[in-house]
C-alpha cells in the first residue's frame, strides 16, 4: 500500500514538472523586443513637368502671342487633375545659326510668374531659310533641363514650330539620338505643327512617334481659344490684391530670389492684359497654384500652417516692415494679412467658377473647338498623364 502511494506521488510530481518546465524555460528565455511598425514613407505629390520648345523665328509671331495668351490656361488645365499635381514649366526658344541666338533655355520651375516674365520678352525674329535648329532645341530640352527622376512624374516636351530641322549640320546631335535618351528617361515629346508645310508634318510625325508622343497640327496663328469674359477685370484686380498679402522671409540668398519673383510679378501686372491676369488668378486659386502664388518662404502661409513660429524667426530674416515692430504688432499684422488673404481667395474662387461657366457656354457655340490648340494639348495630356494615375475631366480650362 505504501509503495502504491509513493508511486502515485512520483507520477504526480513528474506530471507537474512536465507542465512547469516549459513555463519556467519561457521565463528564463530573453524577451524578444517587439519591433515597432515603421511609419509609411511620405507620399510625394504628383508632379507634371512640361517644357515648351518654341520656334521664335519671324513667321511665328501669331503662335508666340498665343503662347503668351494661353500658357496660364494650359497650366490650369494640367493642374485640374486628381490628385492635384505640382506644376513645373520650362521653355526653350529656338531659331537658327546666324540669328541673334540659336537657343535660349529657361529651366523648369514652379515659379510660373518668372517663367512667364521671360516668355513675355520672346519676339518673332530671324529665320530666313526654311529649316531651323530643331536638333539643338530638342537636345537642350532633354539635356539642359532639370528633369525629375521620380518615375511617377509626367515629363513632357511640346515642340512647336512651322519648319523642319536642319539635318545637314555636321556638329549637332540628331534628333533620333536625342529622343532615344528622352525615352530612356521617360520624357514624352509631342509635336505641334503650325501652318501646313508637308516637310514639317513628316518630320514632326516621326519625332512624336519616336517617344510615343502625339502629333497634331494647328493654324499658323495657333488656333487657340481666347475669349474675354465680364469677370476678367475683377479677377485681375483681386489677383494683384492677393499678391500684396505676400510677406517673404529668409536669408540674403532667399531675399534675392524673392525680389526676382516680385519683379516678375510686377512686370506681369504692368504689361499683361486683364484676360491673361484673370487666367493667372484662376491657376493660382487651385491647389497646384499656391506655390506660384506665394513662393516657398511666405511668412503668412508658414505661420498659418504651423510650419514656423513667428517668435522663432530671427529679426534679420523678417520682411522689412516687420523688423522694427514689437512682437505683438508682428502677430497682429500677420493675422490681418491671413484674414485678408482668405477673403480675397474666396472672392477669386467664386469669380473663377462663374468665369468657367461663362466660357463653357461660349465654347459650346463653336464648331471648331476640338481642333483648337487648347483641346489638342488637353487630349494629349489627359491620355499620357492618365497612364501615371492622373485623372482629368472632359474639357480643358480656358
Amino acid at each position: 500500500m505504501k509503495s502504491k502511494l509513493i508511486a502515485i506521488a512520483l507520477l504526480t510530481f513528474t506530471a507537474s514538472l512536465i507542465v512547469y518546465l516549459p513555463t519556467a524555460a519561457s521565463l528564463r528565455a530573453p524577451l524578444v523586443p517587439v519591433q515597432p511598425i515603421a511609419p509609411a514613407p511620405p507620399v510625394s505629390p504628383a508632379k507634371i513637368q512640361v517644357v515648351f520648345a518654341l520656334d521664335t523665328t519671324g513667321s511665328m509671331g501669331g503662335l508666340i502671342q498665343a503662347a503668351k495668351d494661353k500658357i496660364w490656361s494650359i497650366a490650369t488645365t494640367m493642374a485640374s487633375a486628381q490628385p492635384a499635381p505640382v506644376i513645373e514649366v520650362g521653355l526653350v526658344a529656338y531659331r537658327d545659326r546666324g540669328d541673334a541666338y540659336v537657343t535660349r533655355v529657361v529651366d523648369l520651375s514652379s515659379d510660373l510668374d518668372s517663367v512667364y516674365a521671360t516668355l513675355m520678352d520672346f519676339r518673332a525674329e530671324g529665320g530666313g531659310d526654311a529649316p531651323e535648329s530643331v536638333n539643338q532645341a530638342l537636345d537642350d530640352a532633354v539635356n539642359r533641363v532639370s528633369w525629375s527622376k521620380d518615375p511617377g512624374t509626367y515629363r513632357v516636351i511640346f515642340l512647336v514650330g512651322d519648319a523642319p530641322g536642319h539635318m545637314d549640320y555636321q556638329d549637332d546631335v540628331k534628333y533620333p539620338a536625342t529622343l532615344r535618351a528622352a525615352t530612356a528617361r521617360g520624357i514624352v515629346v509631342n509635336t505641334i505643327r503650325c501652318g501646313n508645310a508637308p516637310e514639317t508634318e513628316s518630320q514632326w510625325r516621326q519625332i512624336a512617334a519616336l517617344t510615343q508622343g502625339k502629333y497634331f497640327s494647328v493654324e499658323q496663328g495657333g488656333s487657340a481659344i481666347a475669349i474675354a469674359t465680364p469677370f476678367d477685370a475683377d479677377l485681375a484686380r483681386l489677383s494683384r490684391e492677393l499678391d500684396d498679402t505676400r510677406l517673404f522671409y529668409g536669408d540674403e540668398a532667399a531675399k534675392e530670389k524673392f525680389a526676382a519673383k516680385q519683379s516678375a510679378t510686377d512686370k506681369l501686372h504692368a504689361e499683361a492684359d486683364s484676360a491673361t491676369r484673370a487666367r493667372r488668378a484662376a491657376f493660382n486659386a487651385m491647389a497646384s497654384g499656391a506655390l506660384n502664388q506665394f513662393g516657398e518662404n511666405d511668412l503668412v502661409a508658414d505661420v498659418v500652417a504651423g510650419r514656423v513660429e513667428l517668435e522663432a524667426v530671427a529679426p534679420a530674416s523678417l520682411p522689412a516692415p516687420l523688423r522694427a515692430m514689437a512682437p505683438q504688432e508682428r502677430q497682429a499684422l500677420v493675422k490681418d494679412q491671413a484674414e485678408k488673404r482668405e477673403a480675397i481667395q474666396a472672392e477669386i474662387k467664386a469669380l473663377a467658377d462663374r468665369r468657367d461657366s461663362y466660357l463653357a457656354e461660349e465654347v459650346s457655340k463653336k464648331d471648331d473647338a476640338a481642333t483648337s490648340l487648347d483641346y489638342q494639348v488637353f487630349e494629349a495630356v489627359r491620355a499620357q498623364a492618365g497612364k501615371l494615375g492622373l485623372e482629368y475631366s472632359e474639357a480643358p480650362k480656358l
